[in-house]
């Protein structure tokens, strides 16, 4: 009897061992995924989770943030700022503009995309777009390629994608000021191409196609590599550099407000337009400064300048803002320049004569009197 109680308690110590070292193993994360957690992984192919955490931008809390705006713009590819995102035209050694690589990436179920619900933007599952209805509604011809019915794939002949009819995009940017770094920070949202087309009634419109978010984009953009002008052909920035470092030009369209009102609804004319533009990249872009007291230096510069502006304008100046101020140091050193020239002026030697003959010594600083001499 007590040599099987004994055999139980062992028995027991060593289940308790090996769910120990088990419980040990499964916190340490070394595991293998189970088959349905591979069918929910939201890696794509050639994208690692990690790759895509790495170029995932954590967004701030809500307590950390001073300010916030959403700015919707608009980037026209007409200007030459934006050239680059719209060549090359066709693939070229591999290489895709960025609509042709947005629409693969839909296309194959890569990226989700979203639908355009003009200044009402939710990215869901529920506004998830559906790839062939929305293939079907502009007009792009496919084939059903190779996939699954939880993730089907459609095929896109290279003539039959409209890369020569997206000369828009619209990007959602965030603006925000953080407390912990008291820096203004901005990160593009999301990007949305934009189709021109010509309309029944004669002219052109625009055809917004659907969301896509950038961070899901990421892993891509930094692989595709652009040359940003035509003097230097040697691409040395990426899509996703150009994007982060605000290499765009875009113009305002529209802010989140409560009426969800563009600006060419709030601003009927185009000069008012232009000037409400202007008057929220300003303070976007000053937010900030105010908030801190200036050093003397600062403080004295400020005044100059304000001084500088008043003289101006009661000299009859009309465009005081571009009247030259120079700077402290600048003035102080064209005083010393000019004090230098005036000491070499005045400190030339002089002339000395020598009798009534009229010639000079150069080489002697003080003048000889000469006496005649009694014979």
């Amino acid at each position: 009897m007590k040599i099987y109680r004994k055999f139980l308690f062992l028995a027991a110590v060593a289940s308790i061992a090996v769910a120990g070292v088990a419980q040990v193993e499964n916190a340490g994360g070394v595991r293998r995924r189970s088959d349905k957690e591979k069918k929910n992984q939201t890696s794509t192919p050639g994208v690692t989770d990690r790759m895509q955490d790495f170029f995932t931008s954590k967004a701030p809390h809500d307590a950390d943030l001073a300010y916030m705006r959403e700015i919707y713009r608009q980037i026209d590819l007409t200007k030459p700022e934006n050239t680059p995102l719209y060549y090359p035209e066709d693939v070229v050694d591999g290489q895709k503009n960025l609509f042709r690589l947005i629409l693969d990436l839909v296309v194959d179920g890569a990226v989700p995309a979203y639908e355009y619900l003009d200044g009402r933007e939710v990215f869901t599952d529920q506004y998830k777009v559906n790839v062939a209805d929305m293939l079907d509604r502009f007009g792009i011809y496919y084939t059903a390629g190779k996939g699954t019915e939880r993730n089907p794939k459609y095929v896109i002949e290279e003539a039959d994608v409209p890369t020569g009819q997206v000369l828009n995009y619209y990007i959602l940017e965030k603006w925000e000021f953080d407390r912990r770094s008291n820096r203004m920070k901005t990160r593009v949202e999301a990007i949305c191409p934009v189709l021109n087309r010509a309309s029944d009634f004669g002219g052109e419109s625009r055809y917004p196609m659907f969301w896509v978010k950038y961070d899901q984009l990421r892993p891509h953009l930094a692989s595709q590599y652009i040359f940003l002008s035509d003097d230097n052909n040697l691409p040395t920035y990426s899509i996703d550099d150009y994007f982060n470092l605000g290499m765009y030009d875009g113009d305002i369209y529209k802010t989140r407000n409560l009426r969800n009102l563009s600006m060419n609804q709030m601003y009927p004319d185009p000069d008012d337009m232009a000037r409400a533009q202007d008057s929220i990249d300003n303070r976007l872009k000053n937010y900030g400064k105010d908030m801190w007291v200036p050093t003397r230096e600062e403080y004295l510069a400020q005044k100059e300048r304000e001084e500088a502006i008043a003289k101006a304008i009661a000299d009859g100046d009309t465009i005081p803002d571009r009247t030259v101020v120079q700077d402290k140091s600048v003035t102080e050193t064209k005083k010393a320049k000019s004090r230098k020239t005036t000491r070499k002026r005045s400190t030339k030697k002089p002339k000395v004569s020598s009798g009534g003959s009229g010639s000079s010594s150069p080489n002697s600083s003080a003048a000889k009197s000469v006496r005649r001499r009694k014979k």
